[in-house]
């Protein structure tokens, strides 16, 4: 059908169109219905679907982590217990803030005990930490290798926490014409005990 055909077709007879004029009017038709209901009526609820989908996807997510933590519970547990007995064993470590002055005896006696002279034992301010306070000494000894190592291991071997920090080893020629190992070593280091603080107590 020609494009004039279709510009003479009476508007007013439809019935009078022929048949592939009318069917395609038909689909034109249907379309336009379908296109229409979509725009104004299943448009608003084929967005609250994809909302609804996304909310489902989101609500799975998170029972699936909570499923996954449920699962793991008695596992989380068993490693507080270990992590609060760990805890208070390191606790156990640190001496009271009233034995702080015997042990810094103790560290003074370690000195004596592995043959050492002390030059220099000087304890310095505490220092408050978060939960702990710490207190640094100043020690300055000389001797030979073997006793400062005794030294050094006997501090280790402390019940209660004492690091040593710092530590310059320097040796001493004078005396020892051929500068051999026999000269003495001069150690400088501080040595810092710990105690817990308690909530609320003072330094």
């Amino acid at each position: 059908m020609t494009l004039d055909e279709l510009k003479n077709l009476d508007h007013t007879n439809l019935g009078s169109w022929p048949a592939p004029v009318k069917a395609t009017a038909l689909v034109l038709l249907v379309a336009l219905i379908v296109g229409a209901g979509y725009w104004f009526l299943w448009r608003d609820r084929f967005e609250r679907l994809e909302e609804v989908k996304a909310k489902e996807q989101e609500l799975r997510d998170e029972f699936e982590e909570k499923q996954q933590r449920a699962a793991n519970l008695e596992k989380y547990q068993r490693q507080l217990e270990e992590m609060r007995s760990l805890f208070g064993d390191m606790l156990d470590q640190l001496p009271s803030a009233e034995r702080v002055p015997d042990l810094l005896t103790d560290i003074s006696n370690e000195v004596l005990a592995s043959g050492l002279r002390q030059e220099l034992f000087q304890p310095q301010s505490s220092k408050r930490q978060d939960f702990y306070a710490e207190k640094p000494v100043q020690i300055r000894i000389s001797g030979k290798y073997d006793e400062l190592g005794r030294f050094v291991s006997g501090v280790a071997n402390m019940p209660r926490i004492v690091t040593l920090d710092g530590v310059a080893i320097s040796r001493d020629s004078e005396g020892d014409p051929d500068g051999e190992a026999t000269a003495d070593l001069t150690m400088e280091v501080t040595a810092k005990t710990y105690w817990y603080l308690e909530p609320g107590g003072n330094q």
